[in-house]
């Protein structure tokens, strides 16, 4: 029974090796994340006698490299939460003392007391783990987009106060920002006040035509009553003033760009998968949520039930009881995926505004739970709770 602890940091880890009662095989050492250093640590490992187990904690993307070495070793890596790892120092640390030494022998000390509980660490197949890397480059260049967005709207402010309200910006399914497209065309409301009001309706109808927009005579009325009652506060005539606009939005449109790519490949390695038609049938979620929802909940074959997967959204309430009291007003621990938990409020929203059959389960506990005097959010929340119970059953049925 040899346990390696490994503490991970960016480029190189500290390891230790325990047997059982604190016996030191070998005082913690320092091992960058290379190929020599990492064949060195593998040589010396092979000269142990013993089951070997590698205990490590999740770090992100810093221990993916010895992870990955490690396991094409053959060797058995367990992958501990970090907040299992913290909680275990805690209570076999009351000094609290830390170095990276003294944490990579307490690593090494919880897979000793925990040896028949260790998980080996399988991975995901490479399509989840594409799906969840594209996920996370997803979520980045969306807040990119919302940066993005703000700085045109303030822009706009200058140029065109009140353009935003009448336009809706760049949608996900259809890949169009009429927003964009408009303020590319009319950059500033001196454009427009200069051309009478049938003449700006022409130029809108056939703008809006050559864009495949609706044809909207009113809209184009609507625009022209806010452009000639508007305040710009930059002149048309600075030459920088359409420079700063057409930069704007182009920096939002290579950000949208990006993110629909991104989403297109997702869509790609989604349809591929057993599960895919099956998710895509649950209400409230459409071709562009589906392959969100599968990169952040990966194979649930990995979960052992559908409380995994709650818990793996961070969305279980924990019991509270103490003597006699009983707490019955929990808050949920959010102690799982922020991403899995956005994208699934989002399903819920869908599925609520889109007022799904009336057979569906998880729109009637949603209704149930606002009858019962709960808010629309916590409503949400508890429909969702619901919603994965229902996906773990179903998916996990695919692969029966």
């Amino acid at each position: 029974m040899i346990s390696v602890g490994v503490d991970v940091s960016k480029g190189k880890s500290m390891v230790c090796i325990l047997k059982p009662y604190g016996e030191i095989v070998c005082s913690p050492f320092e091992v960058q994340h290379s190929e020599s250093d990492l064949e060195e640590m593998d040589s010396l490992l092979k000269k142990i006698d013993g089951e070997i187990r590698v205990v490590m904690e999740a770090t992100g993307i810093y221990h993916l490299p010895i992870l990955t070495f490690l396991r094409e070793r053959g060797y058995f890596v367990s992958v501990i939460n970090p907040f299992v790892m913290k909680k275990f120092a805690k209570d076999n640390s009351p000094r609290g003392a830390k170095t990276d030494k003294l944490d990579s022998i307490m690593i090494a000390n919880y897979g000793i007391e925990k040896w028949y509980k260790l998980q080996k660490f399988e991975g995901d197949e490479e399509i989840y783990a594409e799906l969840k890397l594209l996920g996370r480059r997803y979520r980045s260049y969306m807040e990119l987009h919302v940066k993005s967005l703000l700085e045109l709207t303030h822009v706009l402010d200058y140029v065109m106060p009140g353009i935003k309200k009448l336009f809706n910006s760049w949608d996900e399914a259809s890949n169009k920002d009429k927003l964009s497209d408009f303020v590319e065309r009319f950059w500033h409301f001196d454009l427009i006040t200069s051309l009478s009001l049938e003449e700006f309706t022409e130029e809108y109808l056939a703008w809006a035509k050559e864009k495949k927009y609706h044809l909207s005579r009113s809209k184009a009325e609507i625009v022209y009553e806010l452009a000639s009652n508007g305040i710009p506060t930059l002149s048309s005539g600075t030459p920088s003033t359409k420079m700063i606009v057409q930069e704007a939005i182009s920096v939002l449109r290579a950000a949208d760009s990006s993110l629909h790519n991104i989403l297109a490949r997702m869509k790609e390695l989604a349809r591929s998968l057993p599960e895919y038609s099956t998710v895509r049938a649950m209400g409230g979620v459409g071709d562009v949520l589906a392959p969100k929802l599968i990169a952040e909940i990966g194979d649930v074959r990995r979960l052992h039930n559908p409380k995994a997967l709650i818990a793996w959204a961070g969305i279980d309430p924990p019991p509270y009881e103490s003597g006699q009291f009983v707490g019955s007003r929990r808050k949920i621990t959010k102690r799982g995926s922020s991403t899995l938990r956005k994208v699934g409020y989002e399903v819920m929203r869908v599925l609520k505004s889109h007022k799904a059959p009336e057979d569906d389960a998880v729109y009637n506990y949603i209704l149930k739970k606002e009858a019962e005097g709960k808010s629309k959010k916590h409503a949400k929340i508890a429909g969702l709770n619901k919603f994965l119970r229902i996906y773990y059953a179903r998916v996990m049925e695919v692969y029966k």
